[in-house]
């Protein structure tokens, strides 16, 4: 019949709902198309290569002490404060006298220490000339005897104090005290201050110590000085009048010349 149409065969069906498979690439091709879906493998070695770099680089520059940028210079280390720290203890103050001390003492209040030094500490040898004459009149001093102990205690008193104040007398006298005290007790130049006042009062003990100075030197030559001439003296004329007026006599600087003075008027007159 015109309008039936014709049967189809099994066979025809399965052919027209089956497509036919895609024939399998080629293996270049195969390789290709992977590769634009996913990253080859050698990359990720490259890769994990490159994340490796910086310890390299961050080892080198710990070997060779770079700071990295480029010009190898080494990098700086901070500086270590220094651990050495000067004397705290409370300054300490010597005087001549011990009641001078405990005058100051309390003018000065507890913030310091005040000793006495109870005059001279050294001197020259009691039974030697102790005066180089030939080489420039170069003295050798010693602790006076009986003082010993004195000066044992203000060394002790002296070596952690922050500043030593020498207070002796504002002469002559008082200025070698002060620098024999220096040289007996070992005091470093940068913590000896020299302090003088010629009133034990609140006023001037204050003012005193805001203007702390230096020890005169000049001063200090000129008692010795007086010292070598009293011990020169001493030594050459003693032994005269001990043969020509009696033993035990001594010359003095001062006596030797005011005697010479009134020989010479008599033999004028």
């Amino acid at each position: 019949m015109a309008g039936k149409k014709p049967k189809k065969k099994a066979g025809d069906s399965e052919a027209e709902e089956k497509p036919k498979a895609a024939p399998a690439p080629a293996p270049e091709a195969q390789a290709a198309s992977a590769g634009e879906g996913a990253a080859p493998k050698p990359k990720k070695k490259r890769a994990k290569a490159v994340a490796e770099e910086p310890e390299v680089e961050a080892e080198a520059v710990a070997e060779d002490g770079s700071n990295g940028d480029g010009d190898g210079a080494p990098e700086e280390k901070p500086k270590k404060k220094s651990s050495k720290k000067g004397p705290k203890g409370k300054p300490v103050v010597i005087v001549e006298s011990p009641a001078k001390a405990k005058t100051i003492n309390k003018i000065l209040g507890t913030g310091y220490v005040v000793k006495a030094c109870m005059g001279h500490v050294r001197d020259l040898p009691e039974r030697k000339f102790g005066i180089n004459v030939e080489n420039q009149f170069e003295p050798t001093y010693q602790t006076i005897k009986g003082k010993t102990k004195i000066v044992s205690e203000l060394r002790s008193a002296t070596r952690s104090a922050e500043a030593v104040y020498l207070a002796p007398d504002p002469d002559r006298e008082g200025e070698a005290i002060a620098w024999h005290l220096v040289e007996a007790l070992k005091i470093p130049p940068d913590r000896a201050k020299r302090v003088t006042f010629n009133e034990i009062t609140k006023r001037g003990v204050l003012e005193a110590f805001k203007h702390p100075g230096d020890i005169s030197m000049p001063r200090v030559n000129a008692q010795q000085a007086r010292r070598f001439l009293d011990r020169i003296v001493g030594y050459k004329l003693s032994p005269l009048l001990w043969k020509k007026v009696g033993r035990g006599l001594s010359a003095g600087r001062v006596q030797s010349v005011a005697v010479r003075l009134i020989v010479e008027r008599e033999r004028e007159i």
